[in-house]
């Protein structure tokens, strides 16, 4: 079928570099804000592992003793407004991964499509902030960055090609600071990272159990990821018995979910447990550890105390 979709492509292929060239002549802007900016994102459409390795990023700063922000498009959210993210908001209005960051960094998080609007509101309400890591928005050339990072799974570039024929955003090779594989590495260059599940789960009822300890009965799971398969194999590499496994679209509120069986536990994923718990507040979530190697680290400081300018 890719022969079928190849005009679209050449169209949707002209209209990218027509983009980037105006970005590159000046007649689009970059907009640069008094912050050190940090993009993470990917080339490919769906789901990469950006918001774990933004998570990553925020931690590891945050170590380090910097004021750190981040700024997401919030996708899935129902407003459209710029809004920073608080304890009391909800899923539909902020989008499920930026609420996800909020609760497991504690940093300023704000959202909206505009990104150098949500950056500004972010550096008004928190002038403290020097750093800001934007979840997604590789190809938001309207905000200047001083760091780009661009994240790929298992499936690599696919077939190579531009959207609708294959799965990128943008042609690939093109130049980025620093690359890393999420899973499995697809391309010879670039880093390595690690992705394991953590040994206990928790819900909302302040239960905590081992994962070890769910290996003796049969268990339910839902999730509303990119990569839904991803999660199941995780889960099965643990001696999990699934009797039921339901994959629901990508940011899925889970309105219309019911469990098939209700006396199994119930296992689902950190970004769907900030939905799901309003219903099954007894749902188990189960946390990603997620790690890039030492050389990764490595690079990124050297390159991030190199343009750092903001103390």
């Amino acid at each position: 079928m890719t022969w079928v979709l190849w005009p679209i492509e050449i169209l949707y292929s002209i209209l990218w570099r027509t983009k980037r060239f105006l970005y590159a002549s000046g007649v689009l802007t970059s907009h640069k804000i008094e912050a050190t900016v940090i993009v993470v994102g990917n080339v490919v459409a769906g789901g990469g592992g950006k918001t774990p390795l933004t998570i990553a990023l925020v931690h590891h700063l945050k170590q380090q003793g910097y004021k750190v922000g981040v700024v997401s498009r919030g996708f899935g959210r129902t407003a459209s407004h710029i809004q920073s993210v608080s304890e009391s908001s909800s899923p539909e209005q902020v989008g499920d991964e930026p609420l996800l960051i909020f609760e497991k960094c504690h940093v300023p998080v704000t959202v909206g499509a505009n990104r150098v609007a949500a950056a500004q509101q972010l550096l008004q309400e928190h002038p403290d902030v020097k750093v800001i890591v934007c979840d997604d928005g590789l190809q938001h050339g309207a905000l200047a960055r001083d760091i780009e990072i661009c994240v790929m799974d298992a499936l690599g570039i696919g077939n190579g090609h531009l959207l609708p024929a294959g799965p990128l955003r943008e042609p690939w090779p093109r130049k980025v600071d620093l690359l890393l594989h999420t899973q499995t590495k697809s391309l010879p260059e670039g880093f390595e990272s690690t992705r394991t599940l953590a040994p206990e789960v928790r819900n909302a009822k302040g239960h905590i159990k081992s994962l070890m300890a769910l290996q003796t009965q049969a268990v339910e799971v839902v999730c509303g990821i990119a990569k839904p398969e991803a999660f199941k194999t995780m889960l099965l590499s643990q001696q999990l018995q699934i009797a039921h496994f339901t994959a629901l679209p990508d940011h899925d509120n889970f309105l219309n979910w019911q469990a098939q069986a209700p006396e199994l536990p119930l296992l689902c994923t950190e970004k769907d447990a900030v939905k799901l718990w309003r219903s099954h507040p007894e749902a188990y979530a189960v946390a990603l550890r997620f790690e890039p190697e030492t050389q990764f680290w490595n690079a990124f400081d050297a390159m991030f105390n190199a343009r750092h300018r903001y103390h």
